[in-house]
């Protein structure tokens, strides 16, 4: 038997084909949108700089996703992630495109949960709120998982000259992250309401403002010169050339750095630099083991006698017998030597070990660059330097909210970073490095020091401002008198609370969210 068939009118067909053309159209303008947000994102970070984009990429980033399906949600978010981390990371190209892509498509995918998250939170009442808290909970479990996490990126570390930059004393970077998202969420909320009802509008637009406006109100400054003065040396003695063969000139380093250390005696001697109270030496600045090397040894020791203080070393500590090294930080003392020393707690997974080498190792040959295993140190770096407390932390440990805290809590009265970002130099990776410590400087309200082999060194005040900086690829010397303080900011009080709590805020809305799709899609 036959059966029946419906036909759509001919005259039906025009406005069928025109519906489907507006809703293609509709996507792929969310879809740039999206992309056009982690644009804008990546240009508020160094070296371009420009703060404000960063809330206007939230901004445009929330527009594009909010009423869109969790499934089409998660894949804007994954557009604005690789527009943002794509650009963002091809410092890491040095090493392998390969590894570049990997890791920043690794990225996009927290921000790809993060779209999905915002297209469930957006139709709830007061969404902008939810939608800020969301960002902290995406940077959360991106800085964590896996191996430890990654958290190249965040919103806060674009935000270091910013006027948002003072709440990081309050509540850290977590706390910047969330106002830079919530002055872009209000402003999107703004842009909604703004043909519907025009108080809102007003409110949203005026909370995009006043937002960055409080905390200037709240701290009209940050107290950057109380505590016992400290005059501090940072040495940059420079690689020989640029790129990964820095690994092969492990002599010629060590060599520039006593070299510039012989130079700082000679300038005290003749009366052209005051004295100073203690030295930094970068990661790598001895990248030969002093404690199996007797010519290392001995070179270091004659350049810290000369100078007549006690220098932190960055060095390495070599157990071929196990396969395995220790990436250090040494006090050296002019008269008795090496003494305590800090171990890296967070080595780069790939740069610095390999995880699951005897499996990746027979797969991937590039591994071999990496001979020996760095193993982490199980305690802070808070060591003597000198007339004052030192909380060393090494490269991109100044990344991580917990390193940093911890050696603030043990006691540290001036803030060490020891980084060598000779393989990444000239592409953006240390001008990003040095906003994180300027950021970390305001939210523990401490002097940083930045030593690095190749710049940028420099040495910033408690409220972040730079009060010396080197070039790149030049020797340098930057001597400053900085306070060494005891106090502690509420971000150190508060420790990961703010954090938690914005993050148990966001999952609540997600799961609320949830729930009222349910319900209306069971009525």
């Amino acid at each position: 038997m036959a059966q029946d068939t419906v036909e759509i009118p001919a005259a039906n067909q025009p406005h069928h084909e025109t519906s489907r053309r507006r809703a293609a159209g509709a996507r792929l303008f969310r879809a740039a949108a999206a992309a056009g947000g982690g644009l804008l994102i990546l240009a508020a970070f160094p070296p371009i700089g420009w703060w404000p984009l960063a809330s206007v990429g939230v901004a445009l980033t929330v527009l594009a996703i909010r009423g869109a399906s969790v499934r089409f949600g998660a894949l804007l978010g994954l557009l604005a992630g690789l527009a943002l981390f794509v650009p963002l990371l091809r410092w890491i190209q040095v090493i392998g495109t390969d590894g570049w892509i990997v890791l920043a498509v690794m990225q996009s995918l927290y921000v790809a949960a993060l779209g999905g998250a915002t297209a469930v939170v957006s139709r709830l009442q007061a969404w902008p709120l939810w939608s800020a808290a969301l960002w902290v909970a995406e940077e959360f479990v991106r800085s964590r998982f896996p191996l430890g996490g990654f958290t190249w990126g965040r919103l806060a570390f674009s935000q270091t000259d910013s006027p948002f930059t003072p709440y990081a004393a309050v509540g850290g970077a977590p706390l910047v992250t969330f106002v830079t998202a919530l002055a872009g969420c209000a402003l999107a909320w703004a842009l909604v309401t703004a043909r519907r009802r025009r108080t809102l509008a007003v409110t949203g637009l005026a909370s995009a403002v006043v937002m960055p406006v409080a905390p200037v109100v709240a701290y009209p400054e940050l107290d950057a010169t109380s505590g016992r003065p400290v005059r501090v040396a940072a040495v940059q003695g420079n690689v020989p050339q640029l790129g990964l063969d820095f690994l092969g000139q492990r002599e010629a380093v060590l060599n520039n750095h006593t070299g510039q250390t012989h130079r700082l005696a000679e300038l005290v001697r003749a009366g052209r630099i005051r004295p100073p109270d203690m030295v930094v030496w970068p990661e790598n600045s001895s990248d030969i083991d002093p404690g199996r090397d007797l010519g290392a040894r001995q070179k270091i020791q004659d350049a810290v006698a000369d100078v007549g203080v006690p220098v932190l070393v960055g060095t390495l500590a070599e157990y071929p017998e196990r396969g395995e090294r220790e990436n250090r930080g040494v006090v050296w003392d002019p008269e008795t030597g090496a003494g305590e020393h800090y171990v890296k707690r967070h080595p780069v997974p790939f740069g610095e070990y390999v995880p699951f080498r005897s499996v990746l190792a027979a797969l991937i040959g590039r591994f071999d660059m990496v001979p020996l295993d760095m193993v982490k140190g199980d305690r802070p770096g808070v060591m003597r330097l000198g007339p004052a407390r030192i909380g060393d932390v090494i490269c991109f440990e100044v990344a991580y909210d917990g390193l940093v805290r911890d050696v603030v809590g043990g006691g540290a009265q001036i803030l060490v970073v020891q980084t060598n970002n000779a393989t990444f130099g000239l592409s953006g990776q240390p001008e990003q490095q040095l906003a994180i410590s300027r950021l970390r400087a305001v939210e523990h309200g401490r002097t940083v020091v930045v030593a690095a082999t190749s710049g940028i060194s420099a040495i910033v005040a408690p409220d972040g401002r730079t009060l010396d900086v080197s070039e790149e690829f030049t020797p340098d010397l930057l001597v400053e008198r900085v306070p060494a303080r005891d106090t502690v900011t509420l971000a150190d009080r508060l420790g990961e609370t703010p954090e938690w709590a914005l993050t148990i805020l966001a999952l609540g809305a997600v799961l609320a969210g949830t729930r009222g799709a349910f319900i209306r899609k069971r009525t």
